[in-house]
Parts: structure tokens; sequence; C-alpha cells
């Protein structure tokens, strides 16, 4: 097709007032249309930047037509002179309009507002991420993966990629998606866990991967997905644990360090969320101690419940905020009968785990732990938790062995993002969600 307007030599909005009393070429979405007697406005949006173009009604019948039949969100391209003129509320500066090419034309009515509910919002997911809001979301989210993987990669840690089609549980038997396979079943991953501590076996000192996790979780709540992007880290000759969350906050407070200068001002002015770089470490709560304190405070974590609930995260965060002024609190030390069979138990209390959940403004983001990389061991922890020896039989051949002692963990990053800018629902952080109702767009 050809083009009227060429888009070789488009420029963006925010550099515009750089070439005042110049010709150029803009591009992008009709924000808004007002006309008038004399002059037609057009709002027009690229990214977050948005630009008035001015015409001059009688100047030119093709762009007076063109113009009476242009709708909203309608994808154009325009050519004409910059005018600085410090009464223009966007930014002083506008474009008087000289030639004018509807790209793609949209049609009149849009099917979805801003203050739409939730789910017809997902269902129109394209046009619901045109907001400044939304965008903005997702530059937050290139912008932490950046952070995290160069301090992993200043750290020494090599990025991996493991297979998300697996013979067997990775996690347990529940929440598993199961497909069929060349006339038998494979399963979705649930983590990369058994590979990050394959990789711990073949002699990687750290590692990491960011990629997609799923779960067969019927849950509805605003912090539950059927697939998810997981944020996952292992490193071997650790002492402890607490080596495992010595790194996590270290690269927490990196990360943030990095997205409060870059977007710390656009994330208060949109979300109404100050970016706060938190001190290290981070206090630390064994989870028996949460819970009498949770208790303490007037509520009862239910009997059946071995972890924290939400409510519980919640008084947690509220008490670590009044006495430690922070954010953040690991919650340590969970019984063995609430953790997978893989999490290494203290040799003078076997019924607890070196283990830990990170919550941050009382939302869990993290589980971590040292792992048992002793084969005997960890063949007993898989018996007494009655899961089969033969089908994790691929994943204890990494100990058979050698393998040194190692942990780590898995980050949520819609909940990292949720928590970062201050929204209520993963759905809202998620380029397209996917939960037991949706699979489409």
């Amino acid at each position: 097709m050809s083009r009227s307007i060429s888009l070789s030599n488009r420029i963006s909005i925010s550099v515009l007032s750089e070439h005042a009393d110049r010709e150029v070429t803009v591009a992008g979405w009709i924000h808004a249309i007002r006309r008038q007697k004399r002059l037609v406005f057009l709002i027009l949006r690229d990214n977050f930047d948005q630009l008035q173009v001015v015409y001059n009604r009688g100047s030119n019948e093709n762009i007076e037509t063109l113009l009476a039949g242009l709708n909203e969100e309608s994808v154009v391209a325009v050519r004409g002179r910059v005018k600085l003129d410090d009464r223009v509320k966007l930014n002083g500066v506008e474009l008087i309009l000289d030639e004018i090419e509807v790209l793609s034309a949209a049609e009149p009515e849009l099917p979805v507002r801003s203050d739409s509910a939730l789910d017809k919002r997902l269902d129109w997911r394209f046009i619901d991420l045109r907001s400044e809001r939304n965008l903005l979301i997702f530059k937050v989210q290139t912008a932490i993966e950046a952070s995290l993987r160069n301090f992993w990669l200043r750290r020494g840690l090599i990025e991996i990629h493991s297979p998300k089609l697996m013979g067997a549980a990775s996690e347990s038997g529940a929440e598993l998606f199961e497909l069929p396979y060349f006339g038998g079943k494979a399963y979705l991953a649930q983590s990369p866990q058994f590979y990050k501590q394959m990789a711990m076996a073949s002699g990687f000192a750290g590692v990491f991967e960011v990629g997609p996790v799923f779960r067969a979780n019927p849950s509805f709540t605003s912090r539950h997905d059927t697939e998810f992007t997981s944020i996952d880290v292992e490193i071997a000759w650790i002492c402890s644990h607490e080596d495992v969350m010595r790194l996590e906050e270290e690269f927490l407070r990196q990360m943030l360090l990095d997205i409060k200068p870059q977007y710390g001002d656009d994330i208060e002015r949109v979300f109404g969320r100050e970016i706060v770089v938190p001190e290290t470490p981070f206090p630390r709560i064994p989870l028996s101690e949460a819970r009498q304190l949770i208790e303490e405070d007037g509520y009862e974590i239910p009997r059946e419940q071995g972890d924290l609930d939400p409510e519980g995260e919640r008084r947690l965060a509220d008490y670590v905020k009044r006495e430690f002024g922070h954010e953040f609190v690991f919650v340590t030390d969970y019984p063995a009968s609430v953790r997978p069979f893989y999490h290494m138990r203290y040799d003078d209390r076997p019924d607890i785990t070196k283990s830990f959940d990170l919550l941050w403004r009382g939302l869990e983001i993290t589980t971590g732990a040292q792992r048992e990389h002793r084969f005997e061991i960890l063949r007993k922890q898989v018996q007494e938790k009655g899961l089969s020896e033969a089908s994790l039989s691929h994943y204890l051949d990494f100990f058979r062995y050698g393998c040194p002692p190692h942990g780590g963990l898995g980050l949520g990053l819609t909940r990292l993002l949720m928590i970062t800018l201050n929204v209520p629902n993963v759905r809202e952080v998620t380029f397209l969600y996917r939960g037991p109702n949706r699979l489409a767009p």
C-alpha cells in the first residue's frame, strides 16, 4: 500500500519541543477529537505522550472530509509545523496540521472503557492496555526483570530454560495439569524446581530462570492464576537457607534502587505508591512466633491452616511495620508437614524445615529453602510423604553421584508487580491472564 506520508522520518511526541517551527511527521492513536466552528483539535497519543494537533477549518477540503468521519482510537500519521505555546496544556507544544493519513480506522463505538468492569476489560485486553496506566505496568515489569538479571549476572549466575513438559509432577500431585503425550501422559511444569537442582548436581554454582509455570488451582482470588511467570534462583555451596535469604534481600533492594529513579515519580503519580528502598537485613520471624504474635493481636488462624492465611499475613505485616519500620519480613522454619519432601530439615528438629516465605506489605511473594542434597535422606523423605519413588526416579538420580549443599527460591512476577505498584489484583498486572474461567483472548 502506498502512503502519502512516509513513516521513515516519524519522530516521537516526547521530543517535539526540540523541533520548534519545523515540519515534522508524527503518528499515533486519536485519543480525543474536539470539533469547533473554526478549528478542529485532535489529541494524538503515542506511548505515554499526547500531542494537540490543530486544523484550521476551510483550508483543505480533503482533510475536512476525512476529519468529519474520523473516530477516536483510529491510527493516523500527521505532518505539520511544530509550534511552542505555553498556553497549550500538553507540554506547551502543538502541531499545526498540514496533512493527515488514516493508517487504520477504528469503528465508531469502543466495546470497553477504562471504567468498565475488570472481566469486560480483560475480554478486550488489547484496548485496555492502551492506557498510560497499563503501559507503565509493563515498562516497570521490563525494568524489574532487567535489574534482577543484571544483578544475577554480576554474581556469576547462569540463565537456564527448563522444559515445561514433564513426565512427573515437579511439586506434588495436586494442582497438576495433565495432557496426552504420544499415547502416554505428560504434565505441565508447576515449577523448574527439579531442573534447578539438576543444575546444582551438574556443577553450576548458581542459576536463574524467568519463565511460565502452571498450577491447576481452582481459586478465584485476586492473587491466584493458573499460568504465571515465575522468577527462580538456585545457588550451591551454601551453609543454610540464611544464604538464600541474604541473596534475595540484596537483589530486591537493588531492584528498588534501580526502579526508583527511573519510574518512581510516574509510579507515585499514576498509582499513588511511593517506592521505598528497604534496609537490609530484612526482619526474620519463625512461623511459630509469627502465629503467636498474630493471636496476641486478636486473630486466630484456623487450626487446619498450617501456613499463615491472608489475614494473618496482613496482621504480621502491620506488626513488622510498627516494630521494625519495614515493609518486608521473612517467615522461617516451617513444619515438614506443610513443606515439600525436598526441603532440608534441622538435625536437632527433624519436624522443622530450613525454609522461608517472604512477605512484602502483607502478601507472600516468595517461597524458598535449603534443599536436601543427601540421597539417602532425600529418599527417606520421599517415602515419608507417601510419594512414588518410581515416578521420581529421574529426580532422585541427580543425587546419587554427588551434589553440593544448595538452596533456592521461587518468586511470582505478578505478585511482585502487584506490590511494587499497589495494584489489588494479579489480573491487572498480567499481560494476558489465565484462570479457571479464562483461556481467551
